[in-house]
């Protein structure tokens, strides 16, 4: 049995971590490999974070594609060898004439939701403009969205299952910069490396816009480190590289945003 009590210790999503620790514990007894369903960025880095500890199991998580926030982790026994093609997912295509009727994340997702799909069962959106998206799902679910996913907004829709080679993910755009500030605030290095005012930074903290390593931080003080990774609703994401500090004891720090 693993340490239950310990893993939980401390953890923001307890129900979740624990249904995952329930599976790690199948895969020890059963020597199969068990998946969980999509989970948010936070979630998987604090399953990362609790689980790296431990000899018994190990974990892989996938979305489909190297960027890919949500994913869903294969678990195994620490003997058996995990690969990311083991981790099941389905791609599909919605199709649809979007020109006149524009179509968002939140519609597409909203439409898939409103079949009675459960969140937990899909993957990234992948919206395409006017010709419509593709979603990542469980492949159990493939049937069902091509029977009962038939339209978006007002426009009709296709679903086909694609390849994951045929998601049209564009790869982001990275900008390496270098900025010299008196401290090392949230609010500081987040507006040196966005660009903007620092005033407006702050609001756009205290307003919920901001994460550090996927979890909300409402305080333009607090204090972020080499290693982290700054997203900002809507603006992207900044990654802080090295730091070091100069003769006049400020902070030289290396910053790369993703556009």
């Amino acid at each position: 049995m693993l340490p239950r009590e310990e893993l939980l210790k401390g953890v923001e999503n307890r129900d979740i971590i624990a249904r995952v620790i329930d599976q790690a514990e199948r895969a020890i007894k059963t020597w199969e490999v068990v998946f969980t369903d999509f989970l948010s960025p936070p979630v998987i880095v604090e399953i990362q974070r609790q689980f790296k500890r431990l000899t018994e199991v190990h974990l892989l998580a996938w979305g489909g594609y190297p960027q890919a926030e949500r994913q869903r982790f294969a678990i195994a026994r620490s003997e058996l060898p995990l690969e990311e093609s083991q981790v099941e997912l389905a791609a599909l295509d919605i199709e649809g004439n979007f020109l006149f009727d524009p179509a968002n994340h939140r519609d597409f997702l909203g439409a898939m939701l409103g079949t009675g799909l459960v969140r937990e069962k899909t993957g990234d959106v992948i919206v395409l403009g006017e010709r419509g998206a593709q979603v990542i799902v469980v492949p159990d679910l493939v049937e069902f969205l091509e029977t009962h996913l038939n339209q978006v907004r007002s426009v009709p829709v296709k679903i086909r299952r694609i390849e994951l080679s045929e998601l049209k993910v564009r790869e982001p755009k990275k900008k390496e910069l270098t900025t010299t500030e008196a401290s090392m605030r949230l609010d500081a290095v987040a507006s040196a490396g966005f660009g903007m005012s620092r005033s407006k930074m702050a609001d756009m903290i205290s307003g919920g816009d901001v994460r550090v390593n996927w979890k909300d931080i409402s305080q333009s003080s607090y204090i972020v480190k080499s290693g982290d990774l700054i997203a900002i609703r809507g603006k992207g994401r900044l990654e802080v590289g090295e730091v070091v500090i100069t003769k006049k004891e400020r902070y030289r720090i290396q910053l790369t945003r993703f556009m």
